[in-house]
């Protein structure tokens, strides 16, 4: 396409965006900035948490299978020598840190599970924070990994060096550091690579300067590039960062102040609503309900907003789970295929940028985009991630487990492959004639992602096994960054209250 028909196509796309909010809205109640709930009112949309599981985790046959499947992307698709891992597989692709820290964890579980032995775990580990710890650093725009401690968001699989012109990334360095400081209390035996795994780890997470990412103090910038600058946008509540302010305000080296997490919360008020059933603090794509979870256990825990709402952040993603499953049932949109098993909008690859007629009116389909469901932003192309639903495991098993095993017995093999889930599935697109970016559209199905992303697949095998076995909660318990953060940040009550657990007796290994 000529750069004006692109142009055209996107200003098309964004109106069919607006019209399609508008009649989303009339189907949800929004609470207006602000306005106070009784303690009544929260108590009638609080969804109870289930106690009713498996009552054998490990023996689900379908649990085993995804998450061995969705563990092998990141054992096999790496890069063996220095533990880059792709963006996305089979595509050719760069490396994407935030994928190295999903992999970092991966092979946490996988040694817990026996996928791999222990000792290929931390040989993989200690090979990814080697390379990760003499990649040089520096404000060159090429020839470097990163600057200031922090890594630019994408890497050359083979050299480690910035890819084309890609920013320094605040929070896809947040996301690699809770994959490092895992691996830190997880190898924690009496042999020599995983004292070493241990060293480099504490090296790689002392040298990030939080303080100079507070362009704006004493909020956190998004990033930086060494031709521009500092980025225009700074993390503020509600979403994915929760997890860089914690391991800001826990750095022992280049600490923020603890005012930094108060105007974090300035925002929470404009995302605090009902919609759907739920009375949650929004937003739209799923992935940030989920990310920080992968490494931090908050039931329990409050800062002092969840104290005010007499919940705490876990149950807030419990509401917000359900409200995406809310969400597909009701189907305002009237998409195909969506109902209270076939569910889940996050950020995710999609079949093409274009308009098309669907039910007798134009609908914008998009490729990569973040897709939403919360008030009050609703970004709906017809396009399914298993991962929103997937990773939600741990918040509700009791709909996710079904939601499962309904994407394996809808879509089969054209869903279902090697490494698990592909990336998105829209029932909706079956339109033969438009060029894809990718994936194709199957007779009988609609279009189907042909790549898996690397940054959906770590929160799959991670939180499945959080479910299963709590492992990745229990080890970062330990782990006094995390505790030392969440202590600034007011986090209180739970297993915050009781004594630094100690690690589980092991043996002395040569």
């Amino acid at each position: 396409m000529t750069e004006a028909v692109v142009a055209g196509v996107r200003t098309h796309l964004r109106k069919a965006s607006l019209r399609w909010i508008t009649i989303c809205m009339t189907s949800v109640t929004v609470l207006v900035a602000g306005t106070t709930t009784s303690a009544a009112e929260v108590a009638e949309v609080v969804v109870e948490r289930s106690r009713s599981v498996a009552p054998d985790r490990d023996a689900d046959p379908v649990l085993n299978n995804l998450e061995r499947r969705t563990f092998r992307y990141f054992w096999n698709t790496t890069n063996r020598s220095n533990g880059m891992v792709p963006d996305r597989y089979p595509s050719p692709s760069f490396a994407s840190i935030a994928a190295v820290g999903f992999g970092l964890t991966a092979y946490v579980a996988g040694a817990e599970r026996g996928y791999v032995s222990r000792a290929q775990a931390r040989l993989r580990v200690v090979r990814t924070l080697r390379f990760l710890d003499q990649l040089k650093q520096g404000p060159e725009e090429t020839g470097v990994a990163g600057y200031k401690g922090f890594f630019y968001h994408f890497l050359d699989m083979q050299t480690g060096h910035r890819y084309e012109t890609t920013e320094l990334s605040t929070v896809d360095t947040a996301l690699l550091l809770g994959g490092v400081l895992l691996c830190q209390s997880y190898f924690d035996r009496q042999e020599r690579i995983e004292a070493e795994i241990r060293e480099l780890a504490d090296k790689i997470y002392r040298r990030v300067d939080w303080q100079w990412a507070q362009n704006r103090p004493p909020i956190i910038s998004h990033g930086w590039r060494p031709e521009t600058g500092f980025l225009r946008f700074d993390w503020r509540g509600y979403n994915e960062a929760m997890l860089l302010y914690v391991l800001a305000l826990g750095s022992p080296t280049y600490p923020v102040g603890s005012e930094a997490w108060d105007e974090w919360l300035k925002t929470y008020k404009d995302h605090w609503g009902k919609f759907n059933g739920q009375e949650f603090l929004s937003f739209g794509p799923h992935f940030g309900h989920q990310y920080s979870h992968v490494w931090i256990d908050f039931r329990g825990i409050q800062d002092e907003f969840m104290r005010s709402k007499g919940i705490d952040y876990f149950e807030n993603s419990r509401r917000a789970t359900y409200a995406q499953r809310n969400y597909a049932t009701e189907n305002p949109l009237r998409w195909r295929g969506y109902d209270s098993e076939i569910w889940g909008l996050s950020a995710s690859d999609g079949p093409a940028d274009t308009v098309q007629i669907f039910n007798n009116e134009e609908r914008g389909f998009f490729t990569y985009s973040a897709r939403a469901t919360a008030a009050p932003q609703i970004v709906d192309d017809g396009t399914i991630a298993p991962t929103a639903a997937v990773a939600s495991i741990a918040f509700a098993p009791e709909i996710v487990i079904p939601t499962i095993r309904a994407f394996r017995a809808r879509f089969g093999e054209h869903l279902y492959q090697r490494y698990g889930f592909l990336d998105s599935v829209n029932q909706s697109f079956t339109y033969k004639d438009v060029t894809l970016r990718h994936g194709k559209v199957v007779d009988g199905i609609g279009w189907i992602a042909s790549d898996y992303l690397g940054i959906d697949q770590g929160p799959i095998v991670a939180m499945i096994e959080n479910y299963r076995s709590e492992v990745i909660w229990r080890t970062m318990q330990r782990n006094p960054y995390i505790r030392r953060g969440l202590e600034r940040a007011g986090f209180t009550g739970g297993w915050l209250s009781a004594p630094t657990p100690p690690p589980p007796p092991a043996p002395i290994e040569p």
